[in-house]
This record gives C-alpha cells, structure tokens and sequence, in this order.
C-alpha cells in the first residue's frame, strides 16, 4: 500500500501532520478554489506554498504530482481506494472533495449535474478568458501595440459576464444554493480588480454579480481560504 512519504513532493514540502489532506497551492483564483472549499467542507488539511517560479512548480517534485506545472494540486491520505490519491486540476479537486464530503454539489443527481455545468463552465470558459484579460490587460501582452487581442478579451468577458447576471436573476447563488460552481466561479470575478479590468469590461452594470461577489467573500471560510497558504 502506497504511503504519504512515499510521494516525491513531500520530500520538498515536508508533511508536518501525515493524517490529514496535504494541499500544494498559491493565493492564486485558481488556488484558492481548493483552500474555500476545505474551510466550507471542514476536512482537515496542511497547507503548503508553492510559489508560481521554476524553483517550485517547475521542480522534479512538485512535476511528481502535477506534470502539468500548475498549481493547485493535492494529496489525500484517505483515499477511497484505501490508498493516498494525488490529484490535480482544480475543477477535479473541487468535484472529488464534493463527492468526499457528501457537500455543496446538491443533493440530487439533476442538482449535481447542475452544480457540474456550471463548475465546467468556469473552467473552459470564464477563467480561461478572464486570464487572458488579465495578460493583455495587467501584463506583457498590455505593452503589444495591437490591441486587437486585448479588445476579443474584453468582449468575451462581457459576454461571459452577461451569462452570469442573467443567471443570478432571482438567485443568490448561481446553482440555486452555494455550491462547488461559486467556489470555482467567484475567485475568477474577484480577479478583474486585480487586473484593473472592471472598467473594461463594465463590471458594475452587473448589480446581480457585485451583490453576488460580496456575498460570497463576507463568508468566513471564504475569507480563510482566500489568503491560504500565505503568500508571505
């Protein structure tokens, strides 16, 4: 049977408490997804920083768990085979943690397949394109002298946007209650202050989407989740 120190990532990121979920993470909108949704479920977990240089997601370590690069990625002692999973992709990590814990994906199968669209939703379409926003927007592709992809950016996000106000009408919560789809979502929406894209893309002709964000950040575990691991 695989142990936890088996895992070549604990070797550069050292288990203080083996028993428990070991998150591998930044404070990114993708990071945190992971980070809320632990504080929401209430499964014991340790946290480690994994900046976003080389030295850490790029390391033959960290490459062990997530050949992809990318963080977040997990590893969770009580596997339900009886063994320790390694998991990556947030999306998946947000589904199987739902599945774990028996939480926040509905309780019927039309409820769970719901909670799923709109978790897929974010993650083939509202945070791709919102990054995109972001690198021509906040970053190097904000210094290209054609501004073409930065205006196709702009408009998906509107777009994407408008998806999200329609849906929030008469709602609270974009599956009907809070769910792994707002854990996936509203980290992505936050992101467009830190961009400085909320003008751009006219973020406040959305009264559905800014109550909706505040709500969503005013809850405690949200508040923990968003700033674990610490960035400094």
């Amino acid at each position: 049977m695989t142990k936890l120190s088996e895992f070549p990532i604990t070797q550069k990121w050292p288990a203080q408490d083996p028993s428990v979920l070991q998150l591998y993470s930044f404070p990114t909108p993708n990071g945190v997804k992971v980070s809320i949704a632990l504080e929401e479920m209430g499964i014991p977990y340790e946290a480690h920083k994994v900046t976003l240089s080389d030295k850490d997601v790029r390391s033959p370590e960290f490459l062990s768990l997530n050949p992809n690069n990318k963080i977040p990625a997990i590893i969770d002692p009580d596997g339900p085979d009886g063994a320790p999973l390694g998991l990556f992709e947030s999306g998946a990590i947000l589904i199987y943690l739902a599945e774990k814990s028996g939480n926040l994906m509905g309780k019927t199968a039309s409820e769970k397949a719901t909670v799923i669209q709109w978790v897929m939703f974010q993650m083939g379409g509202l945070g791709p394109m919102l990054g995109q926003l972001g690198f021509f927007s906040k970053f190097a592709g904000s210094e290209w002298e054609d501004k073409r992809p930065q205006q196709r950016y702009i408009a998906e996000a509107k777009r994407l946007l408008a998806v999200l106000e329609g849906q929030l009408d008469g709602k609270d919560w974009i599956a009907g209650e809070y769910s792994i789809a707002d854990i996936a979502i509203a980290p992505w929406l936050r992101a467009l202050d830190f961009y400085g894209t909320q003008e751009l893309v006219g973020w406040h002709d959305n009264p559905n989407l800014v109550a909706y964000l505040e709500r969503f950040v005013a809850r405690p575990a949200v508040q923990k989740g968003l700033v674990t691991p610490p960035r400094d």
